[in-house]
């Protein structure tokens, strides 16, 4: 395990110690942010796939990395995949609230805000060497910015038909008018840099396709 801690002053680096045997590096200092921690460990990950568990998500069981890691074995040309999470109670994750399922995901639906949930993503190193890693001029979008890159330059990413994780709601992006104004304004930019055609108004569209998706999911 990797730790990027932006250097926190509560008790997050104490109960990390308590895991010592565990974890392979830690890293706790001023950063620019969520996006440039990210960056840090990619750049320090050793393994053949990589992926992203934020502090407020946990894996959906035990099987997870198991199933990730069964994926690239039987497919040594793959470079990534992406998979379903589900969104539970802040103080109660096994309360499910809502599902966030990748089952209809299409690039052309990426110029609508919609494109697949970032904590189910897992890359091998070589493709990160392909597109590159997470633009730190973004505050709350970069995560979009990078799979709408992965998804224009065409990498081999596939599906994992199962839910991977567990997703604490209130992120800060989903958390107030200002953010989610500034979010969408960050998506249209990030298309734009990608070669994808969108606006304000393509994004407001994107509400009753995310219904639509719901009702046959």
């Amino acid at each position: 395990y990797i730790i990027v801690d932006g250097g926190s002053t509560d008790d997050t680096i104490n109960i990390v110690k308590g895991y010592g045997d565990k974890i392979t590096k830690v890293i706790s200092e001023p950063d620019q942010g969520i996006y440039d921690a990210m960056n840090k460990g990619i750049r320090l990950a050793s393994g053949n796939a990589i992926g992203i568990l934020n502090s407020d998500d946990v894996f959906f069981s035990t099987n997870t990395i198991k199933t990730v890691a069964d994926i690239f074995t039987e497919n040594p040309h793959l470079d990534g995949l992406y998979a379903d999470l589900v969104y539970v109670k802040k103080n109660d994750i096994n309360k499910v609230t809502r599902s966030y399922s990748s089952k209809f995901f299409s690039p052309w639906k990426i110029r609508f805000g919609l494109i697949f949930p970032h904590p189910t993503l897992y890359l091998r190193p070589s493709a990160f060497k392909k597109v590159g890693l997470y633009k730190l001029n973004y505050r709350v979008a970069a995560d979009f910015e990078m799979m709408a890159r992965i998804t224009m330059k065409k990498l081999n990413i596939i599906r994992n038909p199962n839910i991977m994780v567990k997703m604490r709601e209130g992120g800060i992006s989903g958390t107030g008018i200002w953010w989610i104004f500034h979010q969408n304004l960050e998506i249209v930019r990030a298309c734009k840099e990608n070669g994808i055609y969108t606006n304000i108004i393509f994004l407001i569209l994107k509400v009753p396709i995310k219904l639509i998706s719901y009702l046959k999911r």
